[in-house]
């Protein structure tokens, strides 16, 4: 019975093949190029603006970063009576320098941050005024858009 049932099912389906053959149109070359120019098409506009809003993304990130970090430098010269050196640098928001008495109790930073582009941020200080600066994406002074440099000065 099993064999009998396997048998008709596929005479069935072979017929049906043969059927679909003679009744259905394929597609041709030139239909199938259109569509793939399409596509290509729709995923290049799709891909510039995501490309852009994370080029945007990162900056204002930067400019985040930039404004905490100042935060816990306002922090530190509270206890301190002066912001860090630019020999201490940004380190000393995370472990106490030898020229700070009234440091902490806690760390006024549990890590120092990177920029969007996985950079440390470079700090300028001469203990009562302080930069902190970011080159963007190509880690070079200067530029324009994500490669355009961000400064706390200018925040």
């Amino acid at each position: 019975m099993h064999k009998l049932l396997m048998n008709l099912l596929a005479k069935s389906l072979l017929a049906k093949s043969k059927t679909l053959g003679k009744n259905q149109k394929g597609m041709t070359l030139v239909e199938i190029m259109i569509v793939l120019a399409i596509l290509a098409s729709i995923a290049a506009v799709i891909i510039n603006n995501v490309s852009g809003r994370l080029a945007e993304s990162n900056i204002r990130q930067a400019r985040i970063q930039i404004g905490q970090i100042s935060g816990a430098l306002d922090f530190y010269r509270l206890s301190c009576y002066r912001y860090p050196t630019t020999d201490e640098g940004l380190e000393a928001l995370v472990e106490p320098p030898d020229s700070c008495a009234n440091w902490g109790p806690e760390p006024y930073l549990r890590q120092l941050p990177r920029d969007p582009w996985g950079r440390p941020f470079i700090y300028e200080s001469d203990g009562s005024t302080y930069e902190i600066i970011t080159y963007g994406r190509n880690g070079r002074p200067g530029g324009t858009g994500e490669d355009a440099e961000i400064s706390s000065a200018d925040l």
